[in-house]
């Protein structure tokens, strides 16, 4: 795969030594007390419906002008996994938002075990399969914090009786020694606009919520968060025949509305010209779709790149031609990450080598794909006919084989061919759409 470029950002400024070793005694005292438990349960045991529960984030305060957590750079210190959708909000929109040299962010290793997501070490890059690429995969470079290890420690230092799980994002402010929020979808909304006093205008002016989307993003927001970001893991962490039947069913039945609604959608982005928090929050889900979810959640009625061309167009549009997307995806992390910590999917933790290619290229599709597109543009079918393809604006020559085949299979395969001439004049329209924007 094409390499592509990485983020940059700086250190939090130093604070004062007294609070950072209150900090560090309390965190690493409660390490001490406390009893391994068993985090990697995402089904609680005890539930015979077998359905995954996604518990709330806990920490949840907003940074604001003149409140108890104002903007300013480099006191706040963002926590991500690069494995992580939702930690992968945040790192789109903070590159987005230009906000670089604001936030410092620092990413932890792929792997996360019983004691959750841990800092790399040294050891780490010796042993390729131990290996974690990306900026600021590295051990925790805050003040005070020398000597932790795993995320758990900044929680217990902010909470020495904390409960609830070591999740990313979190953001924490260097100067109190306390996590701001770890609720991903609060933390990209501070990014929208606390910061802006901060920052140029060319990036003050980018509005990823505005006003008249706002309706309808949050509209979307509602169901492609239940049905398709945490649908997948609903789908993958089902411990019974039924929770996962209705989990994918469901997920499935969502992709479908994403396809229509792209579709029809004058792009190239979700809601139009422009991105928006809607891009923001499917693309974390669609990026890793065909390289885990398919084969690791069993998410496989489809895969996007075979079964969703209009998802599929948008989601290398953003991949490709924005470094925001494409910059901060990191497959590697991906496919360790969920192949190798979720021991009760996968038990010997076996990374599958395929896809052949994480993403595409924009002008690039799968080899059946690409000869079926070639040989209806040709009319090389045995028997064919002209199909008048509507959605697409225009009328396109296919050939369908319909002699012996009964009315749903011939109806069938009528529909994967308009699909597919459909995504091949989309894709000149869209190649062309990304064109203009960019210049």
């Amino acid at each position: 795969m094409p390499s592509r470029a990485s983020v940059t950002c700086t250190r939090a400024s130093s604070v004062p030594s007294f609070l950072t070793q209150t900090v560090l005694i309390r965190g690493l005292s409660a390490s001490m007390k406390m009893t391994e438990g068993k985090i990697t349960n995402w089904v609680d045991p005890k539930d015979k419906t077998g359905e995954f529960k996604r518990g709330a984030s806990q920490f949840r305060n907003f940074i604001k002008k003149g409140g108890e957590f104002p903007p300013e750079a480099g006191r706040y210190h963002l926590y991500v996994s690069y494995a992580c959708p939702w930690a992968h909000r945040t790192l789109i929109v903070r590159k987005l938002k230009g906000l670089e040299e604001v936030i410092p962010f620092t990413s932890v290793h792929w792997s996360m075990l019983e004691k959750g997501w841990r800092f790399t070490t040294p050891e780490d890059a010796k042993d390729s399969e131990s290996a974690a690429p990306g900026e600021n995969v590295r051990a925790d470079p805050v003040p005070g914090h020398e000597k932790f290890t795993h995320l758990r420690d900044v929680y217990f230092g902010v909470d020495p009786e904390y409960k609830g799980r070591f999740t990313v994002p979190a953001l924490y402010d260097v100067k109190q020694g306390r996590i701001v929020s770890n609720e991903s979808s609060e933390i990209i909304r501070m990014f929208y606009t606390e910061f802006d006093d901060l920052l140029p205008s060319k990036y003050k002016d980018i509005d990823l919520f505005p006003q008249e989307l706002q309706a309808k993003i949050e509209a979307s927001n509602e169901w492609i968060y239940s049905e398709i970001n945490n649908g997948v893991y609903r789908s993958g962490f089902a411990t019974t025949q039924s929770a996962y039947t209705s989990a994918v069913t469901t997920l499935f039945t969502a992709l479908d509305r994403v396809e229509a609604h792209l579709s029809s959608s004058p792009g190239p982005y979700y809601f139009g010209a422009n991105i928006t928090e809607a891009d923001v929050r499917l693309y974390t889900t669609i990026v890793r779709f065909d390289v885990v979810y398919v084969q690791h959640f069993k998410c496989n009625l489809r895969d996007i790149r075979g079964g969703y061309p209009a998802i599929h167009r948008w989601v290398r549009g953003l991949y490709w031609g924005s470094e925001a997307f494409g910059g901060t995806t990191e497959f590697t992390h991906i496919k360790r990450h969920y192949t190798r910590s979720h021991s009760q999917i996968n038990p010997f933790g076996i990374t599958p080598e395929g896809p052949d290619r994480p993403i595409l290229e924009l002008d690039d599709e799968l080899p059946a794909v690409e000869y079926t597109l070639e040989m209806s543009k040709k009319n090389l079918w045995p028997y064919s006919r002209r199909l008048n393809l509507s959605r697409a604006g225009r009328s396109f020559p296919t050939s369908l084989i319909m002699p012996v085949l009964d009315s749903r299979r011939a109806s069938c395969i009528q529909g994967t061919i308009e699909k597919l001439a459909s995504m091949c004049i989309g894709r000149q329209k869209y190649l062309l759409s990304i064109d203009r924007h960019r210049r």
